[in-house]
């Protein structure tokens, strides 16, 4: 990602946290990463959605100001395509330890980064690999996006992670759960199909939103178990996230894919919606 243009701590301008921020002693909070595109966050509401979600699942505390407001300074210098990330940590405590006693109040953190578009190239689609990472199940944590994101980090130094755009993470029982970055769709007979975050995994604002858009254009779109045979013996395949929205996926491994149709058409719907 590119250098920062600003950073915001709880509304005031600056890069520094008290050490005692349970975010940075033990990952404790949550965050969202928001593209923004002429001034506006893209799909704000969902990633308020998925953030108040988070919040509720970890137990921190309401957010004591309007994020949306206080948003205004970093929109205000952005550039027409920007990254806006949102960290929201539980705040620093009275005492050491794990149990979150004497909490004050829950700190935020806004950085802004520029954020040029994807190359038009990505069209023909992006190439991935297989990570030799598992997945652990965590039911209590799966779908929010919480602070802790070793496994993703562990996944994305594996030797050939660079050569590729994205690598594949896998479950334990290998069931295809999503990229360190990405949800992972495949389409078979005409259907879309991608992993049931309930176990482990993101659901991915970008995820929500094909889900929704697909039931809008008629497309059948099944959630649950995706095995790794299922994703090699795909007519398609595509990668989702915020910032680059709907990605073809032309090759995992050895295995390339001889479509992209539904891909492109989810791709080009989304990006015209005003949001």
């Amino acid at each position: 990602m590119s250098e920062a243009l600003g950073s915001w701590i709880d509304g005031v301008e600056g890069s520094s946290l008290p050490v005692d921020d349970r975010g940075l002693q033990y990952g404790d909070g949550l965050f969202e990463t928001m593209l923004v595109r002429d001034g506006r966050v893209r799909f704000l509401d969902d990633h308020l959605a998925r953030l108040d979600l988070g919040r509720g699942r970890l137990g921190i505390p309401l957010l004591p100001v309007d994020l949306r407001a206080e948003m205004g300074a970093a929109l205000a210098r952005a550039p027409q395509f920007a990254i806006l990330k949102l960290i929201v940590t539980r705040g620093s405590v009275a005492r050491r330890g794990y149990a979150p006693r004497g909490v004050v109040t829950p700190r935020r953190v806004l950085t802004l980064f520029a954020a040029p578009p994807l190359p038009a190239t990505w069209r023909s689609g992006v190439d991935l690999r297989v990570a030799s990472l598992r997945l652990s199940t965590q039911p209590l944590l799966a779908g929010i996006k919480h602070l802790n994101r070793l496994e993703n980090v562990l996944a994305a130094a594996e030797p050939g992670h660079d050569a590729v755009f994205d690598s594949v993470l896998l479950d334990t029982q290998g069931n295809v759960i999503a990229g360190t970055m990405t949800n992972v769709f495949i389409v078979a007979g005409g259907r879309v199909a991608t992993a049931r975050p309930d176990r482990c995994g993101v659901a991915g604002v970008m995820r929500g939103i094909v889900l929704r858009e697909c039931a809008k254009l008629g497309i059948p779109c099944d959630q649950g178990e995706v095995s790794l045979a299922q994703l090699h013996a795909a007519d398609e395949a595509f990668i989702t996230n915020a910032r680059i929205g709907v990605v073809p996926v032309r090759r995992v491994g050895e295995h390339s894919f001889p479509m992209n149709e539904i891909a492109l058409r989810l791709a080009d719907h989304i990006e015209a919606l005003d949001a």
